[in-house]
Formats: structure tokens, C-alpha cells, sequence
């Protein structure tokens, strides 16, 4: 009897890991590259084909949802009735729906201020069934600039190491909540004054017990480290850049941990203590695209007023601009907003905001192919991403093409959601994630 109740015992206290694999718990994914090397997601889907459920999401965001064990976790910016004090009372401006317009009409240059408080929102979805299991408004507030009319005032991807969520709502503040949605601590760090007003979008990211928050401006830009348990600030460290919105990405080299930040110079600080390790010019302006490792080098990439692409050593010391350090590099096309995938060896990334993609060899740059308009789409902001021998690129319309991972851009399919599509698809085993401009998507056979 004694052994009987110390096996149910042990059986009703074991819970199996939860792989990183069987996750999608930030933006870019298990390995910060927008690939997973495990699952077969379907490779061809419409709104009434390999639909698993839909639900739909109240108001307005871009950042990818992000999937840990049966939970999806979603952010959203929700416009309410009420306005600021002395604001004048007339209705809200509306709005063209986000896929209308493009990059043309630009609600950031000298736009006036909202007026209109936002619940600024974090939801979790069941992952099985798409039944909402909890929603929790963080902060209600006036966004104090406008945006770009292609941006949300939530398009920064929360993070979670399976106990907490951590989400960046830049000048609303950082928020840290429990897997049940209640909030542990929060940080406000100011506001940020974006180039041409065009809003924020940078996601933090999670280093071990430090959670790492870019903040690059008009104003004073820096780099700050807060302390995961309580948001206590561990180091800040000022940075000569203007508005970035690139996410850091952290990696181990030779028993140091580095925190490389894109910019119109790629910077390596000391997760440590925040001193600078090195620093690369050679990067073009409004820097989005985040950084990709490859072995042992970091590979950064900006495709606005100019291109570049740089392959830059983990063994740099100071300034290595134009030096050896950099393995290898390539000015011909490079995003703009979306961020390259790496799968296998190859990159994988598009020319601008257009559906015009190239591939090349990680290690040594060469262009397997180069700027091949892939038919079916047209402009993209989401990032593109890989599994299982698939490219999937989605453009701003709903449609992902699939192409087959290899030398040549083979087309496999063309799968269209009928909206807007802005945030980057996640991939968790055989099922897909798409947040949409109305509805959150799980895609599966």
C-alpha cells in the first residue's frame, strides 16, 4: 500500500518538460531565426481548408503570438470611447482597414495625437480549441504620437520562459504577468519620440533572469537590462543611435554572453554589466530587420534608402568597421521591414517590402538566387519563416506563398486569409499561427 501511494504520488506530481521545440515562445521563434527544425505544418490552407479554428481579436495589432505549452498569448491595442480631458468632442478620425494604403499614406508625418484612451491587452487562447482562457487589460492610456497608419500601438511580441510573460508596450510601459494572466510587476521607462512619428516596435528580449529592453528614439536612446523577478534596473547603457526597431539578440561565444543590437551601426554589449564589446558601421537607415546567428558570426541586414548586409565575427574587439571581422557582405537588396529567415544554411529574406526574394549561402553570402519576384505576392511587413523543407512568406493582403527550401524558388502553393496580415506567422509541430487584422488563425491539417 506504502509503494502503491508513493508511485500516485509520483505520478501526480511529475509533469513532463515542455521541449523548445514543441514552442513558439518569441518572435522569431525557438532559435531567434524564424525556423524550426521539427513538425510538418501543412503547406496549403484557405478559409475553408486545414482550418483548425479562428477566433476573433478585438482591436488592433501586429506582433506575432507567441505559443507555450497549450497557451497562445496574443497582444492587442483596443480603442475606447473615452477621450482625455479637453479633448474636443468629435469623432475619432476613422481609419482605412491596415491592408488599404501600404507605406503611402503616412499617418505618422506631423499627424496630430490620439485623443481617445486604448486598453492596452494581453489574452491567452487555448491552444487545442481557440476558447479564450483569460484577457487582461494592463494599462488604459493615450498614445502620446500617432503612428505610421501601417503600425499598431502593439506591435512588439511578448516573450515568456514558461512561468512569466513579459510584454513591451514601449511608453506604456514593460509588464511582467504570471502564465494566468496576473500582473507581477511593472516598469515605466518614458516615452519614446519616433522618427517622423511613426511609433514603436521593438521587442525585448529574455536573457537567462534579465529581461533586455531596446530603446533607441529621437531622444536619448539606450540599452536597458531589468531584472526579471521585479524590473529592478540591472545596468543602462546609452547608445548614438536614432529610432531603431530591431530586436536584440543574445548569444554565448567563447564564455562571454553578448547582446547584439542592429542599428546604422551593429553593436555587441557584455550581458554582464552592459559595456560595449564592438561596434560595425556600414548599416542604412531606419534599421527593422533583426539579427540572425550563424555559427560564429552574427548576420545583420537594412533595406531603406540603400541596402546592406553584413556577416560579422563573434570574436570582434572595438570598432571592426570595414575590417576583417566582417566574413562577408552584400549591398545588391535587403529587407525593409522584415527580418530574414535562416533554414539549413540558407537565408532566406525579401528585397524591401516586396514580394521580391532572395537566397543565400550563410556561410560564405553567395547568392543562390537573386531578387526572383515570387507571383502571388505583393507588399510584406510579416517576417518570413521555415519547417520542414518550406519557406512561408506572407504578404500585407493574407496570402502566404510556399516555396520550397533549395536553389530555385519553387512555388508550392499560394493560401490566402482574405485580411490583412501584418505579424509573422509562428510555428509550433504540425499547426500554424497567423494573427490577422480581425482574427487569430490556428492552421493545421
Amino acid at each position: 500500500m506504502k509503494k502503491f501511494l508513493s508511485v500516485f504520488l509520483l505520478l501526480c506530481c511529475y509533469q513532463p518538460a515542455i521541449s523548445e521545440d514543441s514552442n513558439w515562445s518569441r518572435w522569431r521563434g525557438p532559435d531567434e531565426n524564424g525556423a524550426v527544425t521539427t513538425g510538418s505544418p501543412p503547406v496549403e490552407w484557405s478559409l475553408t481548408k486545414n482550418i483548425r479554428w479562428k477566433v476573433e481579436i478585438p482591436g488592433k495589432g501586429s506582433s506575432t503570438p507567441i505559443v507555450y505549452g497549450n497557451q497562445v498569448i496574443v497582444l492587442s491595442a483596443i480603442q475606447t470611447e473615452r477621450k482625455k480631458p479637453g479633448a474636443e468632442s468629435t469623432p475619432a478620425p476613422s481609419e482605412p482597414p491596415s491592408g488599404q494604403a501600404g507605406g503611402q499614406r503616412r499617418r505618422g508625418f506631423g499627424a496630430p495625437a490620439p485623443t481617445h484612451f486604448y486598453e492596452f491587452v494581453v489574452m491567452s487562447f487555448d491552444r487545442s480549441s481557440g476558447a479564450k482562457q483569460w484577457s487582461k487589460v494592463v494599462t488604459e492610456e493615450v498614445p502620446h504620437e500617432a503612428g505610421h497608419q501601417t503600425n499598431s500601438f502593439a506591435s512588439a511580441s511578448p516573450i515568456t520562459d514558461g512561468k512569466h510573460i513579459y510584454v513591451d508596450f514601449g511608453s506604456r510601459g514593460i509588464f511582467c504577468l504570471d502564465m494566468q494572466g496576473q500582473v507581477k510587476w511593472q516598469k515605466d521607462l518614458g516615452e519614446m519620440k519616433t522618427v517622423a512619428s511613426f511609433g514603436e516596435g521593438s521587442s525585448a528580449t529574455l536573457a537567462g533572469n534579465l529581461l533586455i529592453v531596446p530603446w533607441d528614439h529621437e531622444g536619448g536612446s539606450f540599452l536597458v537590462a531589468l531584472h526579471a523577478s521585479n524590473g529592478d534596473e540591472a545596468w543602462r547603457t546609452p547608445r548614438d543611435e536614432k529610432t531603431c526597431w530591431a530586436t536584440p539578440l543574445v548569444v554565448e561565444h567563447n564564455g562571454r554572453t553578448q547582446v547584439i543590437t542592429n542599428g546604422r551601426r551593429v553593436r555587441s554589449y557584455d550581458l554582464k554589466d552592459g559595456k560595449l564589446i564592438w561596434e560595425c558601421g556600414g548599416q542604412v537607415s531606419n534599421p527593422i530587420p533583426s539579427p540572425i546567428l550563424y555559427k560564429k558570426n552574427v548576420i545583420c541586414m537594412t533595406g531603406y534608402q540603400g541596402n546592406a548586409i553584413q556577416s560579422i565575427s563573434l570574436d570582434s574587439m572595438g570598432d571592426v568597421t570595414g575590417g576583417k571581422s566582417i566574413a562577408w557582405s552584400n549591398n545588391e537588396a535587403a529587407p525593409y521591414v522584415p527580418s530574414a529567415t535562416l533554414f539549413k544554411g540558407h537565408l532566406y529574406y525579401n528585397k524591401g517590402n516586396n514580394g521580391i526574394i532572395s537566397c543565400a549561402e550563410a556561410e560564405t553570402g553567395k547568392l543562390l538566387y537573386s531578387q526572383k519576384r515570387l507571383d502571388g505576392l505583393g507588399s510584406i511587413y510579416a517576417s518570413p519563416v521555415a519547417a520542414a523543407d518550406h519557406v512561408y512568406f506572407t504578404g500585407r493582403d493574407g496570402v502566404t506563398v510556399v516555396i520550397k527550401h533549395g536553389t530555385e524558388p519553387a512555388i508550392v502553393s499560394k493560401n490566402p486569409l482574405e485580411e490583412t496580415i501584418d505579424a509573422s506567422l509562428a510555428i509550433v509541430g504540425d499547426t500554424i499561427f497567423a494573427r490577422g487584422e480581425k482574427h487569430l488563425f490556428c492552421i493545421g491539417k
